[in-house]
């Protein structure tokens, strides 16, 4: 079965520029060719296979999304696109105020100019989100995706469409069963281990839910989150960022931004602190993780421009309660 529709995302809005981000790292989970964006949806016994396309110019911008699957024109498929659509991929954000308060800011009117229509590219569960952060504490990113990538093929559900085998990413009750062993066989030390089990068992028995975390402001969402062994503030931060699609998260303590941001836009010659990154973006409230990918995007920019040289990989910092590798 094939369910076609369309999707007026807030406009102005660029599928090609959000979605550039799942190209970065090795994907088995997000696809996206620089056309169009693919997903298997983990609903029913078969899986929905998740296909958005754009339509128009950023400021005239359709989503065509279609939706494959023996499930396909099912209530919960509709539910599970829309999540992926609107929160994922950012359509239900609306950037034009951003661009309002910003557009003469020193650091962010040149990436508000030349990058119309970006949004932060998330994911579609906070179940997902917190568990990618874990992986990303202090460690190089593509190894980290690497991980992912292993744990979806392993534990996701799979399903094949034309000729092309599409996978899910785990759900919680994939996962609350395995041991601290059989987790660290996938190259994770032992407390990252632990705080994925216990992450998933907390998923899965509903100690934690996404509908009461997404209820809460976002310090009292971060308190929450870091009750969990393993998940500190910077993994709270992210997991908010990218899986709820909270626009004023800024993670102040990411080696992303105390150095490539403060040394690459700030131009500062040294490695800035936590405080003194927290402290400078409080001019972007309430618009921090806007501002953090559009700062992002112009440092990749520069980069693109500037001498034919590796740019290094940020490691993302170790969660305080982790002290995870």
């Amino acid at each position: 079965m094939i369910l076609r529709f369309s999707v007026i995302p807030k406009r102005p809005y660029s599928l090609a520029l959000t979605a550039e981000r799942y190209t970065r790292f090795p994907e088995v989970v997000d696809r996206f060719d620089g056309r169009v964006y693919r997903r298997l949806l983990g609903v029913g016994r078969g899986g929905v296979l998740l296909s958005v396309e754009q339509a128009g110019s950023p400021a005239h911008a359709i989503l065509e999304v279609t939706l494959e699957g023996g499930q396909a024109d099912s209530p919960a498929s509709r539910e599970a696109a829309r999540r992926v659509v609107e929160i994922a991929l950012g359509a239900a954000a609306d950037v034009v105020p951003f661009y309002r308060a910003h557009r003469g800011d020193a650091v962010l009117a040149s990436p508000i100019r030349g990058f119309r229509g970006l949004r932060v590219a998330g994911l579609p569960s906070l179940w997902e989100a917190t568990l990618t952060a874990i992986l990303s504490q202090q460690v190089n990113l593509k190894f980290a995706y690497d991980i992912r990538r292993e744990l979806a093929q392993a534990f996701g559900q799979r399903a094949r469409v034309g000729r092309e085998t599409f996978v899910a990413f785990p759900s919680p009750d994939s996962l609350a069963e395995e041991t601290r062993e059989s987790l660290q066989h996938f190259r994770l030390s032992r407390a990252k281990a632990l705080a994925i089990s216990g992450l998933a068992r907390a998923f899965a028995e509903g100690e934690l839910t996404e509908p009461a975390i997404a209820a809460l402001p976002d310090e009292e969402a971060i308190e929450q989150l870091t009750k969990v062994k393993g998940v500190g503030r910077w993994t709270a931060e992210i997991a908010l960022l990218r899986g709820l699609g909270r626009a004023d998260i800024f993670p102040a303590g990411d080696l992303g931004v105390v150095k490539y941001l403060a040394q690459g836009l700030l131009g500062r010659h040294a490695r800035a602190t936590e405080t003194d990154m927290r402290r400078f973006a409080e001019r972007w409230k309430p618009y921090r993780s806007l501002a953090l990918v559009y700062g992002y995007a112009e440092l990749s920019r520069r980069r693109a421009k500037g001498p034919a040289k590796p740019y290094p990989r940020p490691r993302s910092p170790e969660s305080p309660r982790s002290r995870a590798r």
